[in-house]
């Protein structure tokens, strides 16, 4: 083979390898509700810190600038108040979701089913044996446990872990959530003393994270770190796909975006006598029917009516799947005017944002 027919090969190899990792956010990039949280729910795009009855733990959730070689950011879990006795009933675990229409490729359900690998970057100084939940279509009936270890206490280690075939139960192939991915960091005994499985099945409670023994709660000296998660088809895990960071941006927000903070400005109609019609643009268009996220943020009005401001706030909107655009209704003015000019006001920290995780 000339050379130029060994170069135009192994272009088109690495072109083939594109858009491979299934995961949004792998590298833990984009930070849209801010760097550091202090209670459960979602915290770096596409990440969502869960427990459930934990009795005294505390924990504070970071995008730490601590990663490994070739990553600038990484998910920081560290514990601030310690939970010493675990329960039986206790977990705590780092969730992602995907739809399940991004996961197609993947055949389940089908004679042409394949199997596909997770690798993760992964650093604690908490060692031993922790596991992994896959689940599909969120109903629990076809799953699989998968266990990985960290062997050296504060050093990155990748580990990879690699699902068979699932040929019998389909992935919804619509914008519902497709695949659950659960990283436990403390399980009590009631989700770890079951058995763990080869293939695909409907779990049992006792195996939902299986051998799992390690436990993140029990010090305020524990912290556990995670980048680089790719999920990809086949059995071998390629070198981490990185994308930009506008690639990764767009795709958060079809999930979640801040459409404005500080003093914006708006154009409105009015809308019988008590409401004016807002329309907001957004950067793409969004998973599903977003929900208005205030965090603080209020409405002044311009016009001929209450042009002083009351500031009342958004009680219902309209949404197209599709449009990037999103007409909030504001309710609370009085209303005659088909030109109404709705803005904010200051401070710069009121934010006003939609969501349509899943």
């Amino acid at each position: 083979m000339s050379k130029a027919a060994e170069l135009a090969a192994l272009i088109g190899s690495q072109t083939a390898q594109g858009n491979r990792n299934l995961i949004i956010n792998g590298a833990m990039q984009v930070a849209q509700r801010g760097t550091s949280f202090t209670s459960t729910g979602y915290t770096l795009d596409r990440m969502q810190m869960l427990t459930a009855n934990t009795d005294n733990v505390a924990f504070t959730t970071t995008q730490s600038t601590t990663a490994p070689d070739g990553f600038a950011s990484s998910l920081k879990v560290d514990i601030t108040t310690a939970e010493t006795t675990l329960d039986s009933n206790e977990l705590f675990r780092l969730l992602y979701k995907a739809e399940g229409q991004d996961l197609q490729q993947l055949n389940y359900g089908s004679s042409a089913a394949t199997s596909v690998t997770l690798s993760f970057y992964v650093r604690s100084n908490v060692t031993g044996v922790y596991a992994v939940e896959f689940r599909l279509n969120a109903a629990g009936t076809s799953t699989i446990t998968k266990q990985y270890t960290i062997n050296s206490a504060n050093t990155w280690e990748r580990k990879t872990l690699t699902l068979p075939a699932n040929t019998a139960t389909a992935i919804d192939n619509d914008n519902s959530n497709g695949l659950e991915i659960s990283f436990a960091l403390a399980a009590g005994s009631n989700f770890t003393t079951g058995s763990l499985g080869t293939s695909w099945a409907s779990t049992a409670t006792s195996s939902r994270y299986a051998g799992h023994a390690a436990n993140v709660m029990s010090s305020t000296s524990n912290e556990w770190l995670i980048t680089g998660v790719q999920l990809e088809l086949g059995e071998q895990a390629q070198p981490f796909e990185h994308r930009s960071f506008g690639d990764e941006m767009i795709r958060c927000q079809r999930y979640y975006q801040e459409v404005a903070s500080g003093s914006c400005y708006f154009a409105g109609n009015g809308l019988g006598t008590t409401n004016i019609i807002v329309g907001i643009p957004l950067a793409t268009s969004m998973r599903a029917t977003p929900s208005v996220k205030q965090n603080g943020y209020t409405f002044h009005r311009s016009g001929n009516v209450n042009s002083s401001g009351a500031n009342p706030s958004v009680s219902n909107f309209q949404y197209d799947i599709g449009r990037n655009a999103v007409g909030v209704r504001i309710s609370g003015w009085a209303s005659n005017n088909t030109d109404e000019v709705a803005y904010t006001v200051t401070p710069a920290t009121e934010v006003l944002a939609f969501e349509a995780e899943l």
